[in-house]
């Protein structure tokens, strides 16, 4: 691979527009009224969306978050009052995870919030080709995790 630049460097680009995504995501949870919510958050949140009161583990493997990170952002989530940890009844080394009524509600305001910054990021970019976009990254982020890299 020919890197000559940053603009010939995939990882710069990616890299910055992730930090430019980022930065417009938080911009618009604030302005909606979502400012508890942060961009961090967001692959927890939709996971729990989907289906609430999920193990500690299954949570972080939904959210593609290593458990090193899940420790952490929980508690965060938490002090923010979004989710709060309950003892799993099967076993007593897991933790549930829970949204509180603030995280609930939470789902509209920031749902509409990062559509609209999303549509407004990836405007005059065509369906087919935020599909290959999201294609592309999918399979760099499986290669990633390849421990034989």
């Amino acid at each position: 691979m020919d890197i000559r630049s940053p603009a010939d460097c995939p990882y710069y680009l990616i890299s910055r527009a992730a930090l430019a995504i980022t930065s417009f995501l938080r911009k618009g949870l604030f302005d909606a009224g979502a400012g508890n919510i942060k961009p961090a958050y967001l692959g927890v949140l939709l996971s729990l969306w989907n289906e609430d009161n999920l193990r500690a583990n299954e949570l972080g493997k939904r959210a593609g978050l290593e458990p090193s990170s899940m420790t952490g952002l929980l508690d965060r989530m938490e002090k923010d009052g979004l989710l709060k940890r309950a003892p799993d009844p099967e076993d007593r080394r897991a933790f549930r995870i829970l949204l509180t009524p603030l995280g609930v509600k939470a789902e509209k305001a920031s749902m509409e919030a990062v559509s609209s910054a999303l549509d407004r990021v990836f405007i005059d970019i065509s369906d087919k080709d935020i599909h290959t976009v999201k294609e592309v990254l999918r399979k760099v982020w499986i290669n990633c995790s390849k421990e034989d890299l």
